[in-house]
């Protein structure tokens, strides 16, 4: 299989720094593969909250991930600090992309980009949804 690549995008919006837990430590004493995922919903979650949004009400619908990319790049430790940078990159009329970069706190070394694919959902219906301008026009606000 070819190596998997997340492109980064020109700008990052949103930052936050998330712990890693003993939880989060596999048998080889690393930050665990499965763990990264909850690891960007935390960062989303907050991203997400800094507008005034949520998972569930993203400009009036809810929010489903159609796809996951994962770059693993270098290994997470017990104690570690991440900082968790998100960028938002391929609009379309029914969603985007989140744009995830983990980096060590300490050494500034990066140690994974995540690609999570959005699209919004209309949970009373149960059918995908447009994406709202003001949504687009909020996240476009965002600067570090």
């Amino acid at each position: 299989m070819a190596r998997i690549k997340v492109k980064l995008p020109e700008k990052f919006i949103f930052s936050t720094e998330v712990p890693l837990r003993i939880a989060d430590i596999n048998y080889g004493g690393h930050l665990g593969h499965d763990k990264f995922l909850p690891i960007t919903h935390e960062a989303r979650v907050r991203f997400l909250a800094e507008m005034g949004y949520s998972e569930m009400d993203l400009g009036g619908y809810g929010i489903i991930i159609s796809g996951v990319v994962i770059e693993y790049i270098k290994e997470g430790f017990y104690g570690d600090d991440l900082i968790v940078n998100i960028g938002v990159t391929n609009y379309n009329k029914y969603g985007f992309d989140i744009v995830y970069q983990l980096v060590s706190k300490k050494d500034n070394a990066e140690l994974c980009r995540v690609l999570t694919a959005i699209v919004l959902f209309d949970y009373k219906i149960r059918k995908v949804a447009r994406l709202p301008e003001k949504v687009i026009k909020n996240i476009k606000k965002l600067k570090l």
